[in-house]
């Protein structure tokens, strides 16, 4: 399942196509319209909602889930996703909104998923994606002795998988096949 950024799922059409010819499944949400409020707990049952049409695609395999989120979409992933062992397999968060993390040792404590995130140095979009959260959140669930793998790309702005002046080929690169390694990896594929 891969989950848009704020920008809407076109921006992230090229890359879900990409990871689909890894040989998976791919349900592509906007995650605009997992938003119903800003409160937690809508959000969160609209993306397990997500899951469950996720579910029934006619090559789906019975079992879990690879959730990869960006941006806006990366948020969702690590704050909800990360937390349904019983469902999600991995996560992979790319530039991934961070601001909402207030606690990160707490954060860390709800993990119960593999999480793969990337980030960019130069990411000042919105101030929502600081690579200074990122490194919190990559420490606190090092220290809680959870699996979280946080790769930092220099100089590397926010959407840089994204055609248009912020993409980075590079970067997308060593993240599609970190995401590719991590999906095999916990998914058996």
């Amino acid at each position: 399942m891969v989950l848009s950024g704020a920008s809407g799922s076109g921006n992230y059409r090229v890359l879900a196509g990409r990871i689909a010819a890894l040989g998976y499944d791919v349900a592509l949400f906007d995650s605009n319209t997992l938003i119903p409020s800003r409160n937690a707990a809508a959000v969160s049952a609209a993306v397990k909602e997500a899951i469950a049409k996720a579910r029934p695609l006619p090559n789906a395999l019975p079992g879990k889930i690879g959730v990869v989120g960006f941006s806006q979409g990366g948020g969702m992933a690590l704050g909800f996703a990360a937390q349904w062992s019983d469902e999600v397999a991995v996560v992979a968060a790319w530039y991934p909104a961070t601001d909402t993390f207030k606690d990160p040792p707490a954060f860390a404590g709800r993990l119960q998923v593999p999480v793969v995130m990337f980030a960019g140095t130069a990411d000042e979009y919105k101030f929502c994606c600081m690579i200074g959260r990122a490194r919190e959140l990559a420490a606190a669930a090092k220290a809680a002795n959870k699996p979280f793998d946080l790769s930092v790309y220099p100089g590397v702005r926010h959407g840089f998988s994204n055609t248009g002046s912020e993409y980075n080929g590079p970067a997308t690169d060593d993240a599609l096949a970190k995401t590719a390694a991590a999906l095999k990896q916990y998914l058996g594929r």
